[in-house]
């Protein structure tokens, strides 16, 4: 509204070699332009487009669809219509761009294409990784610590929800599904079916890029990794993990660490 925030101010892309940008801001919950504090932790943005849903609690199908909520959302961008968002684009120097992205249209600054690119763009951005090698056969990129993080991982049980190419986002879940989560105002799901089978629903989380997007949870409740990890083992799998084995999981989940970098 006050042209304090961009799609990056929450969600921060620009990094250096050497340190990748997160596609987070690393704060429990984001502010927004007006000053207003949201209710959940702002997901990465990396690797968004290969997910089953968008929004922890999957009020969008689609990338197209989830674009246009922190446009017009009053706490988050706060623009108060369509049309505003159409013409800051069009007065910042965007119409040659979208004329060139869609030839065919008669006014081709729309608010369905300004989603369209949002979404075109966010489908760019697959993160890399030391895992990704280790599994097309470059078994001496992970150390020994690693590779037993990754057996701990497993044998633990961490696979039941994070699985899949990008280790989560791919299922709901229910915060506490053990162990009652502390947390009992942010009922997820159930706020958007007002169905109390969904209390507690909430999308598994991709750990893709984990160690680089604290804090952790719907509602940024953690910031350390390691007690992210023992955390989740009480919760959702009802286990005590030792010392030893959020070492090796931490380690393991290390090398899920994107090397991709977005730049100006």
């Amino acid at each position: 509204m006050n042209k304090t925030q961009s799609c990056n101010s929450c969600h921060n892309l620009l990094g250096t070699d050497e340190n990748p940008g997160s596609g987070t801001d690393n704060l429990a919950v984001s502010f927004g332009a007006l000053g207003s504090a949201g209710t959940r932790n702002s997901p990465t943005t990396w690797n968004a487009g290969l997910q089953f849903t968008q929004f922890w609690d999957g009020r969008a199908n689609t990338l197209i669809e989830q674009a246009k909520f922190p446009i017009l959302n009053p706490i988050e961008m706060a623009l108060p219509s369509k049309e505003e968002a159409i013409t800051r684009l069009t007065n910042t120097g965007y119409l040659a761009l979208f004329i060139k992205a869609y030839p065919d249209e008669a006014s081709p600054l729309n608010f369905h294409n300004i989603l369209d690119a949002l979404a075109a763009f966010q489908r760019t951005l697959i993160s890399e990784d030391r895992f990704d090698l280790f599994l097309n056969g470059e078994t001496n990129v992970l150390s020994e610590k690693e590779k037993q993080g990754v057996m701990t991982f497993i044998t633990a049980g961490c696979v039941a929800c994070h699985n899949g190419p990008l280790l989560g986002g791919q299922m709901f879940t229910k915060m506490g599904v053990v162990n009652p989560y502390p947390n009992k105002i942010d009922r997820g799901r159930a706020h958007l079916t007002m169905n109390s089978a969904d209390d507690f629903q909430f999308k598994v989380p991709s750990l893709r890029n984990v160690s680089k997007t604290a804090p952790y949870f719907h509602d940024g409740a953690e910031t350390s990794l390691e007690q992210a990890v023992k955390d989740t083992g009480f919760h959702q799998l009802g286990i005590t993990l030792s010392d030893k084995e959020v070492e090796d999981i931490t380690s393991f989940l290390k090398t899920l660490d994107n090397i991709k970098v977005v730049t100006r």
